[in-house]
C-alpha cells in the first residue's frame, strides 16, 4: 500500500517488453532491420502515450523517468528563454525534482518565487496571477501531491499562463494513467510522466512539450529524441511504458470508483476509531488511491515498522525522502506544526490491492494507534 512510491510492472507491460531484449535488441537508431524492428516499437508507445494525455505523438519525448523529465522542463525553459525574462513561479509543494531545480536556477541568476498554499494543499490561481511580472516566463505547478494527493486547479492556472504568454509545466507523475490529464484542456505546454508510477518499468519516463515551445537540450550527444534528449534509446522500457498508458487508459474508469471507495472506508473507519486523528490533504480533491493520515499521539515511523511487520507497506511521505529525519516540507507546506508532521502516514492504494486488504490494513492501523498512543510520550 504505498504505491505512490512505486508499482508492480503489469504482466501485460512484462509481456510486451520481454521480446526487446532479446530477438528484437536492435539500436533504435540503426537504418537496417534490426534497429528499423526497435524504432517501431517505439514510435507505436510513443503515439500510445499521447494518446493517453490527449497529445500528438510528435510531442513525446522519452526520459529515463519524471526526475529528468521535470529538469529538462525546467531548465530547457528557464535557459532558452532568458533573453525574455528570468522569473519562474512555482509553489512550496513541489516535489524535491522541481524544487532542487529551481534552486540551483536560482544559482544561476533566475529569480524563483515559491508559492504558499492552503491548508488543504490547493494553490489559489488569484495568488499565482499576481505574482507573475513582466519577467516571468515559466510557472510550474503539480498536477496532484505525491504526499497528500490533493489535486490542483490547472485549468484555471493554464488559462491565465495563456492570456500571459507564459510557459505552464506540470509534475504529472502522480496522476497520468491514475485520473483524466488532457494537455489540451488544462492548458498545459510541458508535462513530466513516470513509467513506475503506472505499472510500468522503473528507469524510463516521457516528457510532453507542446508544438512550437522553445527548448533547450540539457544532455547533449548524438541527437536522439529529436535532439532534446541524447542517448541510446531504452527501447524496452519505452515499450513497456506505451503499454502501461494503454492498459491505464482501459481502466481508468473502474480503477477510480473502485479504489475511492476503499479510499474513502479507510479514511472513515481510521477516523472514527482513534481520537486525535485526521485527514491530510483536500477531502474532495485528492487522488482516488491516496489516504493521509496524522495522529496526534503517535509517531508515524512507528506505525509504519509495526504494520512493517505484519505485512503492511505503507510511507511516512515521499519515497525519494523518506530516509530524511527533517519533516516533510509538504506537511509543513499547509500549515502543520513538526511534532504533527511526525505523526503522519501515507497510504497509497493500487491497481492489485483488494477489499480484504484495506479492511485488514484499516483494522491494523487502528489497533497500532490504540498500542501506541497508550505509551506514547505525546501528550
Amino acid at each position: 500500500m504505498d504505491n505512490s512510491a512505486t508499482t508492480a510492472v503489469a504482466p501485460e507491460v512484462l509481456e510486451a517488453m520481454l521480446p526487446y531484449f532479446e530477438e528484437l535488441y536492435g539500436n533504435a537508431s540503426s537504418l537496417h532491420a534490426f534497429g528499423r524492428e526497435a524504432r517501431a516499437g517505439m514510435e507505436e508507445a510513443r503515439e500510445r502515450v499521447a494518446s493517453l494525455i490527449g497529445a500528438e505523438p510528435e510531442e513525446v519525448y522519452f526520459t529515463s523517468g519524471g526526475t529528468e523529465s521535470d529538469n529538462l522542463a525546467l531548465k530547457g525553459i528557464a535557459l532558452r528563454n532568458r533573453a525574455k525574462g528570468r522569473h519562474i513561479i512555482t509553489t512550496t509543494f513541489e516535489h524535491p525534482a522541481v524544487l532542487e531545480v529551481c534552486r540551483g536556477l536560482e544559482a544561476l541568476g533566475f529569480e524563483v518565487t515559491y508559492l504558499p498554499v492552503t491548508g488543504e494543499g490547493l494553490v489559489e490561481p488569484d495568488a499565482l496571477e499576481k505574482a507573475i511580472g513582466p519577467e516571468t516566463i515559466l510557472i510550474s505547478v503539480m498536477h496532484a501531491n505525491n504526499e497528500v494527493g490533493t489535486i490542483q486547479p490547472l485549468k484555471e492556472i493554464g488559462e491565465i499562463a495563456k492570456e500571459k504568454e507564459i510557459y505552464f509545466h506540470s509534475d504529472a507523475v502522480q496522476t497520468a494513467g491514475k485520473i483524466p490529464l488532457d494537455v489540451d484542456s488544462l492548458g498545459l505546454d510541458l508535462a513530466s510522466i513516470s513509467g513506475h508510477k503506472l505499472y510500468g518499468p522503473k528507469g524510463v519516463g516521457a516528457l510532453y512539450i507542446r508544438k512550437g515551445a522553445k527548448i533547450e537540450s540539457i544532455v547533449q550527444g548524438g541527437g536522439h529524441e529529436s535532439g532534446l534528449r541524447s542517448g541510446t534509446e531504452n527501447v524496452p522500457g519505452i515499450v513497456g511504458l506505451g503499454q502501461a498508458c494503454a492498459l491505464a487508459k482501459e481502466a481508468m474508469a473502474e480503477e477510480t470508483e473502485r479504489l475511492t471507495r476503499y479510499r474513502d472506508g479507510m479514511i472513515d473507519f481510521v477516523l472514527s476509531h482513534v481520537d486525535d486523528s485526521w485527514l491530510n490533504g483536500h477531502p474532495r480533491e485528492r487522488l482516488p488511491s491516496n489516504v493521509n493520515l496524522g495522529f496526534g499521539k503517535v509517531e508515524g515511523e512507528s506505525l509504519l515498522l509495526y504494520l512493517d511487520a505484519r505485512g503492511i507497506a505503507v510511507s511516512t511521505g515521499s519515497a525519494c525522502s523518506s530516509r530524511k529525519l527533517q519533516p516533510s516540507h509538504v506537511l509543513t507546506a499547509i500549515g502543520l506544526a513538526p511534532e504533527r508532521c511526525h505523526g503522519s502516514l501515507r497510504i497509497t492504494l493500487g491497481r492489485y490491492n483488494t477489499e480484504e486488504e484495506v479492511d485488514y490494513a484499516s483494522r491494523t492501523i487502528v489497533e497500532a494507534a490504540e498500542r501506541f498512543s497508550q505509551i506514547s510520550a505525546i501528550r
